[in-house]
């Protein structure tokens, strides 16, 4: 439901911070926009700025995120060094959530701008569709495309086994980098 009458800059940067502190999930530009009658470039500009003034907040494919510090919780954490092609992106994915691997982002080194990070924050299935969703209906390319498929990827899990388990599949498809 958008408001009729717009907000001021502080406060609506003020509700924009408590939606995503209460939230659980990403919310995107486009539905704070609209909830606060402005244009997503005015939400991307106030995001900004929170992030300027030490609000821990990323950017993932799913929308803005607020990382609470139980996020940030898994025991077990790993980077694992990947390659393969565009069209193997789904099943690399879905293999690690499906072990209950969180992916949490993925790096590549870019010949000029060196190390490029893109937040995922991918836990699910779910996830994973709605992120291929998203590169698809954008026609967007991936970061591995601009490194002949090699990138990294932060990976974390409640259990040792789970990372283990995960990359032991990465290995047999030919995906993991050794």
């Amino acid at each position: 439901m958008s408001r009729e009458k717009k907000l001021k800059s502080p406060e609506r940067r003020g509700e924009i911070l408590t939606k995503l502190r209460d939230s659980s999930a990403p919310i995107t530009g486009k539905s704070l926009a609209e909830e606060m009658n402005v244009t997503r470039q005015v939400i991307v500009a106030d995001v900004s700025l929170l992030k300027a003034g030490g609000e821990p907040i990323i950017a993932t494919s799913q929308g803005y995120l607020y990382m609470k510090e139980e996020k940030k919780g898994f025991p077990y954490t790993k980077t694992i060094v990947c390659c393969h092609n565009r069209m193997e992106t789904k099943d690399e994915l879905e293999i690690l959530v499906d072990h209950g691997v969180y992916v949490q982002n993925v790096v590549i080194e870019h010949p000029v701008y060196g190390d490029l990070k893109a937040e995922l924050h991918l836990g699910n299935r779910r996830d994973v569709e709605r992120f291929m969703e998203r590169v698809n209906h954008s026609n967007a390319s991936f970061l591995l495309e601009l490194t002949g498929g090699v990138h990294t990827h932060e990976i974390a899990a409640g259990r040792e086994d789970a990372l283990h388990n995960a990359i032991k599949e990465l290995e047999d498809k030919g995906i993991i980098v050794k």
